[in-house]
């Protein structure tokens, strides 16, 4: 049995990374991007959650974490569950959502395709976890690879200058969005 997308080593720092069905962006408004980050910050306090490193894209997140007594496959279960049925009723009740029926037609298509799913599905059902080291040549491209993720997609032209990450608190002496924990 493989174990290249699986986490091994409960005690581990992991590269994960969650994307929305069909890449849809719903990152883009904030109600949406406040739910996801909501979630973080209960699974940081309440779950064990230890975010070393994020960034959120419109349609993705990327995150080198690592779970302090917990089941690292669950808290990700858990924000992935949660966020899905938040999202798709803020996405249903926001009156200015001009994609509204769009966005919700390609959440329903990917619920049907799937037998576990009620109606919906908003995440792509991978997280792909890399486990890594620390002190490896890998944990520095998967940092180097989040942190320039929304310079690539052209967002901006310097890693500190994206709000959605925190490559603010690794190039600038200002606080991000979200706690960080040393590893």
């Amino acid at each position: 049995m493989s174990s290249k997308y699986k986490f091994v080593n409960a005690d581990g720092v992991y590269f994960v990374t969650a994307t929305v069905v069909d890449w849809v962006d719903v990152f883009t408004r904030n109600i949406y991007r406040d739910i996801l980050l909501d979630s973080f910050r209960f699974c940081q306090q309440h779950q064990g959650l230890q975010i070393h490193a994020w960034v959120l894209m419109p349609n993705h997140f990327h995150m080198i974490c690592s779970f302090k007594d917990g089941n690292p496959g669950l808290v990700l279960k858990n924000i992935k569950s949660f966020t899905a049925i938040k999202l798709i009723d803020a996405i249903i009740n926001n009156p200015k959502e001009s994609k509204k029926q769009w966005m919700l037609d390609i959440f329903e298509k990917h619920g049907k395709l799937n037998q576990s799913n009620v109606r919906f599905q908003f995440w792509q059902h991978e997280n792909h976890p890399i486990l890594l080291d620390h002190y490896s040549d890998n944990y520095k491209q998967r940092l180097d690879y989040l942190d320039e993720n929304p310079v690539r997609a052209g967002f901006v032209w310097q890693p500190e200058e994206w709000k959605f990450s925190s490559a603010i608190d690794f190039y600038t002496n200002k606080k991000g969005l979200l706690e960080l924990n040393e590893i």
